[in-house]
């Protein structure tokens, strides 16, 4: 292997982990570990529940609407798709990374309704990853499309 087709293999790979570790942390969201405490940092009451779940359901149709924007350039890996167009319509208009945002807030809520150091454990470490993400993905969108620093300056989020 050359030190190209190595530095591309590692970048791959990268890009891979990221995208597995994101999904399994969400489906971690879906499943309670025997081994691991669930202990509640507080109680849940009625009201931190009902905030959640409002954070989760607005969260969520702020997702919809962010693919439904993307449209066929929705790709679950940073590296965009070849021969798509750059998106900077609709939500896209007001922040970069709605459905990475969307997800950061549904994790976030899961936690609000549950408020148990599990959920807030995943809820950071999907945040971490995320950033990582968005790293990389920008680090395409200003190789791959000429007006993606200017998008960049104007939408700062």
């Amino acid at each position: 292997m050359t030190k190209f087709q190595l530095k591309n293999f590692f970048k791959a790979a990268y890009e891979l982990s990221l995208v597995f570790l994101q999904f399994l942390i969400i489906s971690l969201h879906f499943y309670q570990w025997e081994f691991i405490s669930q202990k509640q940092i507080i109680q849940v009451g009625p009201f931190s529940y009902l905030v959640g779940f409002l954070i989760i359901l607005i969260a969520f149709i702020i997702l919809l609407v962010a693919i439904t924007d993307l449209g066929r350039n929705f790709s679950p890996f940073p590296k965009p798709i070849n021969n798509r167009n750059f998106v900077n319509t609709g939500i896209y208009r007001f922040t970069r990374h709605p459905m990475y945002y969307s997800l950061i807030f549904i994790t976030f809520g899961v936690f609000i309704t549950k408020l148990s150091i599990y959920y807030l454990f995943l809820s950071i470490s999907l945040a971490l990853i995320i950033k990582f993400r968005i790293s990389l993905e920008e680090q395409y969108l200003d190789n791959k499309f000429k007006n993606y620093l200017l998008y960049k300056n104007e939408v700062k989020y």
